[in-house]
């Protein structure tokens, strides 16, 4: 059976799944911690109303917990892919779509206009204008039959550059006070999550890890090179359409939903593999994903309860993830 092939091929490239039952183990303890978290940020020091209060946190949690788990699904992805662990999907360019539409937006209507147009379509706008530019990407990029999967990545790169020159040129003409509006839009924001959009959201992300399951044993395969893939009897091209399309869906929602959280997604995903021993996606995406959701929901916690900052999560986050990216280039190299 293929599904053998694939274990006795992953289990030779030295990226199988280790004899004992160490990732399982680690999913449970990620599973209980992400309980706890959960349970003390929802529970502690409630004041007032519980049912205000517990809705508000709610949506809180809801938004951190889908947040941490698109990224990281969408990180593992792209790694497997590219066969390439210090790439993030922030660097594909969509956070810096995000952050070219606000200030776009800002600029030709006034912040306040923008604001006042309802949550909802602007929740659809945003989301579409990302979705138009990956379909754009990938279809000048990834359409025909010898494209490179790197120069797409390299052109998103090259592409969120110029989204970030641009968005700096208007910045420079914005209006002091309409910038000072604008950059609370610029970074993602937890506490005013739209409970109708985070439905919405859920629900996007849910079917597109539902329905990319089946694909799991495949993309096993495709971690261990293309080449081998294809002996593998496995359609490369087609598990990497259909990888880049959930990417492009689960970013999208995400970043659209929050604001941009540059390098979580890095830094998740690397310590799933090092937690877990191995590049199995049956337990490497859950595990990112718990990850992700623990670092956000409890990082959050200590901002807001402990040490009563007013700093964004999202700030402390890139700080720690632009570090990282760093050590691993580093790393890298120096092989």
């Amino acid at each position: 059976m293929l599904v053998d092939r694939w274990r006795t091929a992953l289990a030779v490239s030295g990226r199988g799944i280790p004899v004992s039952g160490r990732p399982a183990l680690v999913l449970v303890l990620l599973g209980i911690l992400l309980a706890m978290v959960t349970a003390l940020f929802m529970t502690y020091d409630l004041k007032g109303s519980l049912d205000f209060a517990l809705e508000l946190r709610g949506r809180k949690v809801g938004g951190m917990l889908l947040v941490g788990f698109a990224v990281a699904y969408a990180s593992v992805l792209l790694h497997t892919i590219t066969n390439n662990r210090i790439l993030t999907p922030s660097l594909m360019g969509f956070d810096a779509l995000f952050v070219l539409i606000q200030t776009g937006a800002a600029f030709l209507f006034g912040t306040l206009a923008f604001l006042a147009i309802d949550v909802r379509l602007r929740f659809g706008i945003e989301v579409g204008i990302m979705l138009a530019f990956a379909a754009i990407l990938y279809r000048l990029l990834f359409g025909g039959e010898n494209r490179d999967l790197f120069l797409l990545v390299l052109a998103g790169i090259i592409t969120g550059t110029v989204f970030s020159s641009l968005t700096a040129l208007i910045m420079r003409v914005l209006d002091p006070n309409e910038f000072l509006t604008l950059q609370d839009l610029l970074f993602a924001n937890f506490s005013t999550v739209n409970r109708d959009l985070l439905l919405v959201s859920a629900a996007a992300v849910v079917v597109i890890i539902v329905a990319n399951r089946p694909l799991l044993a495949q993309l096993d395969a495709v971690a261990i090179g293309r080449e081998h893939a294809i002996n593998l009897g496995v359609n490369h091209r087609a598990v990497v359409r259909q990888c880049l399309v959930a990417i492009a869906v689960l970013v999208s929602v995400s970043t659209a939903l929050v604001g941009p959280v540059a390098f979580l997604g890095l830094l998740v995903s690397n310590m799933a593999y090092q937690l877990t021993g191995t590049f199995r996606h049956r337990y490497t995406p859950a595990a990112a994903g718990m990850i992700a959701a623990i670092a956000l929901i409890g990082g959050q916690f200590l901002l807001q309860e402990v040490f009563a900052s007013v700093v964004r999560l999202s700030v402390i986050i890139s700080f720690i993830g632009g570090i990282y990216f760093v050590l691993l280039l580093l790393r890298e190299a120096g092989r």
